[in-house]
């Protein structure tokens, strides 16, 4: 009892401490921390921290849930296509043709792998996140330097962060000054110091310049800092907890196929099961009545619509990935082209996410940066920029270069101008650096040069000027920077930031011979000489204004979600033409105030917004209010913090160049280009695919009623007009002639004005009332018709009356193998005018033409082989039951497929011109065009 208790408290006790942890203040000053925390800038001691592992268990992130993959596999049996199919396998077995019964069973297993391995691949966003986490960290244990697992890392341990580590938990530094590259947690590329010094100016806990966070990188620097949240615990793990909060959903088109073959289910099982007595009512006798009943059950059975569908996607999957986008998920292509928003980021998507300077300021002039390649002062503002620089150009070996994307630029404008530097000899001639600050916005060089030793200065101009006192006039004399110049000086930084160009000013002064090199950073950025301004961008991407005009065109809205500045971003989405003046610019800390109304009426006006400085919660609450209000949402994202919101979108789309491992795994959709064109032409493949998708379902449902009527005939006369058509020949036309020109109309090229339409609602089937009275009660009806009007004619010819027997050893028994024949070759011939007139919903087949499809020419040629061997090869006709026609039995047959084409052409064009003289048209969507405009006029 005593050691149950003394249990009890330990465990109290080690929660109580895992709380405090939790709730420790990383703001507070060191020493308070370090108290609240039990520690010591010497560390813990490796007894301590051994119990610690047990209290807080290991630095390492989690996955919720257990072992997934055998209730996965087993859905796939359970999608109401794969029961169908099951259904037509036994009816298969049960009607002696095990042959067709076990090609069914394999179809299934197919596709059932096949969804299972697509689905299984697309859950390892968790597994990606954790390779952002070293194997190693060093730390002090026992006042003593050592390297330990980075599992193994506690709260209260000191660890050691220096050049080229990566952070392996959050933690306050205690002591020394970092550079960090924030990219995978905040998506901006500039690096960030961090030293112990609290910043009063602090917006968020990423900004804070104290703090340092699992996952990222140190690019400079080396610092002590005490740990304070490990494994889930941290910024890295919070991203992790919320990529596997959320679920992927079924796409529409797979919750509209459910739901539809769901209802063909019910109503085949119902009609065959009613029919039953009505058979036997009727004088057929039981044996003749199931027989019937379960030809009309597979009559109505698409088995071949699962597969046909399958491979479809798959098709689409593949020309996506040839066109830069590879879609890890087949429904995602479907869902590609009901896209109603595009969330997408600015650097690297809408933009090159290459740093250019674009203008050069001078005293006196003001000029394009490719325009100054002869001018001194140009020239001389370009090489002091260069040597205030710690990034490598690009190189045949490294054909980016490295470091930070503004320093590349400065090193791109002195090439351009003739006075680059090798990065060695910059080295060499370098006496001191004073790096980069984020808060100071500046960074310093002092460099040996030819005449004198020389301090180079450049960062922000609202930084740098104010340590100048002179400016470089164009005859290459110091002159004073007076309040004129300074208001000329502003003035001109304020027209370029309103055109979304990043300014830096460059300074510099030279030593006298007898001036020390100065070791204080305040001494040696004083009294600057001014050399000029210069100005640059990350320039829209070739294409994307296009690819912008499309995607409007096609009532496509675009938000602009990134880290980046608001004016920036802004200025960017003007350009390729996001948004209009006066177009919303909502910055993250006004977002994180906004209650969900606000919110919801602001995504709910017909305008597009640029959100800037988000979160990861700030980017998922903006797609969970998007999808709310039935918008379907593609998310584009590139760095850890995106998972969360490329998981819960209706198609996540990463960056496959400049994305990370955690982004493409958690995404639907990866960009091989990192181009914001290419989603917009997947959005044109996906409405294809869709269209496509619709013209292969009416294909194969235009034939259920041919199949079905023969059976109703048979039933509704009491068996006095014979069965026009078996079982077998059925499951031949279903998984024989009807499967490759189907597979043909998914390869159908899109109609014309595909992208001139609105997006579909989430609500629009792929099935609908339009589709099924085209398929049933026009197409349908019209081949019912030919092919009964075939079996009659045949069996009249040979003299049949109502009521002659037929059966095996009559006079009448070989007109009516003929008879039954005709039915199967006439069905066969209505296929092959029902695929003419599938190829096009609206358009004539004229306008793309007859002979454009020659996957579909071969699939009919298939079709065409194969019904003459079930006709002709003897042994298939006694599996079949088929007999051999003759040439004038065939020319009854030849005008079939002419004219339910021709029929089907003569409707659209009634559609088409009702449609052009104002007549509402035949489908029509939920969802409005996106309107150009002024945003304030959209909104009302």
């Amino acid at each position: 009892m005593a050691r149950s208790s003394r249990t009890d408290q330990e465990e109290a006790h080690s929660a109580g401490e895992r709380d405090n942890a939790e709730q420790a203040d990383e703001l507070r000053p060191p020493e308070e921390l370090l108290r609240d925390l039990r520690t010591s800038p010497s560390g813990l001691t490796s007894r301590e921290a051994a119990r610690r592992q047990l209290v807080y268990g290991p630095n390492v992130l989690t996955r919720s849930g257990g072992r997934r993959w055998p209730g996965e596999l087993l859905s796939q049996f359970t999608q109401p296509l794969a029961i169908l199919l099951a259904l037509a396998a036994v009816l298969a077995w049960a009607g002696g043709t095990p042959a067709l019964s076990v090609a069914v069973v394999a179809v299934i297993l197919l596709n059932a792998g096949f969804a299972f391995v697509q689905e299984m691949q697309a859950e390892k966003a968790v597994e990606a996140l954790a390779a952002f986490l070293p194997p190693t960290a060093r730390v002090l244990r026992d006042n003593v330097r050592c390297d330990i697992a980075a599992r193994d890392l506690v709260p209260g341990d000191v660890l050691i962060v220096s050049e080229g580590d990566r952070v392996c938990a959050d933690a306050r530094i205690i002591e020394g000054t970092l550079t960090l590259d924030l990219s995978s947690l905040t998506g901006e590329s500039l690096p960030v110091t961090r030293s112990p010094e609290p910043f009063e100016e602090t917006r968020s806990l990423l900004e804070t310049r104290e703090l340092v966070f699992s996952g990222t990188t140190c690019s400079g620097g080396e610092a002590e800092a005490v740990v304070t949240r490990t494994g889930m615990h941290t910024e890295l793990g919070r991203i992790a907890a919320l990529s596997q909060r959320v679920h992927t959903e079924r796409s529409p088109l797979e919750k509209q196929v459910r739901r539809v073959t769901w209802i063909i289910a019910v109503v085949a099982v119902v009609i065959g099961a009613a029919f039953l007595p009505i058979g036997v009512a009727a004088g057929l006798g039981w044996s003749a009545a199931i027989s019937f009943s379960i030809g009309l059950i597979v009559a109505n059975v698409p088995e071949g619509l699962l597969p046909t569908i399958t491979l479809a996607l798959a098709a689409g999957v593949r020309e996506l990935a040839r066109g830069g986008a590879v879609v890890k998920r087949l429904s995602g292509v479907e869902t590609l082209g009901s896209t109603t928003v595009i969330c997408t980021d600015k650097t690297g998507t809408l933009t090159e996410n290459r740093m250019r300077v674009t203008r050069l300021w001078l005293a006196g002039s003001e000029m394009a940066a490719d325009r100054a390649v002869h001018e001194p002062q140009a020239a001389l503002l370009a090489a002091s920029a260069a040597a205030c620089t710690t990034a490598e150009a690009p190189t045949p070996a490294q054909p980016h270069g490295s470091g930070d994307p503004t320093e590349l630029a400065l090193l791109r404008l002195a090439e351009d101008l003739g006075v680059a530097i090798a990065p060695a000899q910059r080295k060499a001639a370098r006496h001191a650096i004073f790096p980069f600050d984020a808060h100071m916005k500046r960074m310093s060089t002092v460099n040996d040069e030819a005449d004198a030793v020389t301090v180079h200065t450049n960062g922000a101009p609202e930084a740098v000027l104010p340590c100048c006192t002179h400016l470089l006039d164009p005859g290459g004399k110091s002159v004073e920077l007076d309040a004129a110049l300074r208001g000329e000086l502003s003035a001109t930084i304020d027209a370029y930031a309103a055109s979304g160009l990043r300014v830096l000013a460059i300074a510099h002064r030279r030593l006298g011979h007898a001036e020390k090199v100065p070791v204080d950073r305040s001494v040696a950025e004083s009294d600057l000489t001014l050399l000029g301004l210069v100005a640059m961008a990350d320039p829209a991407r070739a294409g994307v204004a296009e690819a912008v005009k499309d995607a409007h065109r096609a009532g496509i809205r675009i938000h602009v979600i990134t880290g980046d500045y608001g004016l920036t971003a802004a200025e960017i989405a003007r350009q390729v033409g996001i948004g209009h003046v006066g177009s919303p610019v909502l910055a993250g800390d006004v977002l994180d105030r906004m209650s969900d109304k606000d919110l919801d009426e602001l995504l709910s006006r017909r305008q597009e917004i640029v959100f800037a400085r988000t979160s990861p919660e700030a980017k998922l609450r903006i797609c969970e209010a998007l999808r709310a209000q039935g918008e379907v949402v593609a998310m584009t994202g590139d760095g850890v913090n995106d998972a969360p919101a490329l998981r819960h979108a209706d198609i996540g789309v990463a960056m496959g160049k400049s994305g990370t491992d955690v982004a493409r795994e958690a995404a639907t959709m990866v960009l091989t280009d990192d181009n914001f064109a290419t989603i917009v032409s997947a959005v044109d493949a996906g409405r294809r695919v869709f269209d496509n998708v619709r013209k292969f379902v009416l294909y194969i449902f235009a034939h259920a009623v041919p199949e079905v009527v023969p059976f109703l005939v048979f039933a509704l006369s009491g068996g006095h007009i014979p069965l026009p058509l078996t079982v077998l020949q059925i499951l031949a036309i279903d998984l024989g002639t009807e499967t490759l020109p189907a597979l043909a109309l998914g390869r159908e090229p899109a109609e014309p004005g595909l992208m001139s339409r609105p997006p579909r609602s989430r609500k629009t089937g792929v099935i609908d009332r339009a589709l099924l009275f085209r398929a049933w009660a026009f197409l349908g009806i019209i081949s019912a018709a030919l092919v009964m009007s075939g079996f009659l004619f045949t069996l009249w010819r040979a003299g049949w009356n109502p009521g002659d027997p037929t059966g095996s050893g009559t006079p009448l028994h070989q007109a009516y193998l003929e008879a039954t024949t005709i039915t199967f070759v006439g069905i066969v011939a209505c296929q092959i005018g029902t695929a003419f007139a599938a190829r096009t919903d609206r358009a004539s087949l004229f306008t793309v033409g007859i002979w454009t499809n020659r996957l579909l020419l071969w699939g009919i040629a298939f079709e065409l082989a194969f019904t003459a061997a079930v006709v002709y090869a003897p042994p298939l006709q006694h599996i079949f039951g088929t007999a051999a026609l003759s040439p004038g039995q065939l020319a009854v047959i030849a005008p079939f497929p002419l004219i339910v084409w021709g029929a089907d052409e003569v409707l659209r064009w009634a559609h088409r011109h009702h449609e052009a003289t104002g007549g509402t048209p035949l489908t029509t969507s939920a969802t409005p065009h996106f309107v150009e405009g002024n945003p304030a006029d959209q909104a009302g």
